[in-house]
């Protein structure tokens, strides 16, 4: 890959991995529409590393707090603030896990990256989290998280396992139906990031262990590089916004985006 590739795939993966636009939609698309070649899961797992950084350094507070509750976690007491948000987290996770298993042994996760399939979900998805945000209430805190609210947000995240989705996308979207802030629900969906890209980028990571050679490596290294230092712009600059703005401009891009996608596939 040339380095402007590899730069270009990275912004993009960094930018769209944390605002609700899906990032693998957009990684999808690049092939498609700009005629480049596939990045590859090596690339894929590079840039899910950097990403991985950033949200870890950009939360790293609550990192802290559920690293020190995740042994008390582990046995399944939720008795401390710090072992009821690590429990949180792994409840949260379990159900994308278990789907993304499935998935990825019967080749079905394949079948749905297309440009259908992404026009559908940015739009359905994008007016979701409009309808959601303009109606539920705004009486939780990122404190109030519990193990209900992990369970529910978790199989919200299930479906961020279809192309065009974005993970963080509709787990605010299921954070703000239970009533939390726009500020906190986002905190909350960008914790629960946390584990889901642990997950995936194992999974991709076995895949792909063979293939390592000395020019993948420097690849990925850049790759990741690049997304990490745009998906920590990316995440910090959407945190702020929120103090003061909607999601409304990332429905409306997600909407424009979908209608020119469909525009494309039935035409």
């Amino acid at each position: 890959m040339s380095l402007f590739h590899l730069i270009l795939v990275a912004i993009i993966q960094g930018i769209t991995e944390f605002l609700p636009i899906s990032s693998s939609g957009h990684l999808i698309l690049l092939p498609s529409l700009s005629g480049l070649k596939d990045q590859g899961q090596a690339i894929d797992i590079a840039v899910h590393v950097g990403t991985l950084g950033a949200v870890v350094l950009y939360f790293w507070s609550d990192v802290k707090q559920a690293v020190a509750g995740f042994p008390r976690a582990l046995t399944g007491r939720a008795d401390t603030p710090q072992s009821r948000l690590a429990l949180g987290l792994i409840i949260a996770t379990v159900p994308t896990v278990i789907a993304g298993l499935i998935l990825h042994v019967t080749g079905m996760s394949a079948a749905m990256r297309s440009i259908t399939v992404i026009g559908w979900t940015m739009l359905g998805f994008g007016l979701l989290l409009y309808w959601v945000d303009q109606k539920a209430p705004e009486t939780k805190e990122a404190a109030e998280w519990g193990i209900r609210d992990a369970f529910i947000m978790g199989l919200w995240q299930v479906l961020a396992l279809i192309p065009g989705t974005s993970r963080s996308g509709i787990t605010i979207t299921g954070a703000r139906q239970l009533g939390y802030t726009r500020e906190d629900g986002a905190r909350i969906a960008m914790l629960m990031s946390i584990p889901t890209i642990l997950a995936s980028g194992t999974l991709l990571a076995m895949d792909v262990v063979r293939e390592a050679d000395m020019q993948l490596a420097r690849d990925g290294a850049i790759a990741a590089l690049f997304a990490f230092l745009s998906a920590l712009l990316a995440l910090s600059l959407m945190m702020r916004l929120l103090r003061s703005v909607s999601f409304t401009p990332y429905v409306i891009y997600r909407v424009i985006l979908g209608v020119i996608l469909l525009i494309m596939a039935y035409s």
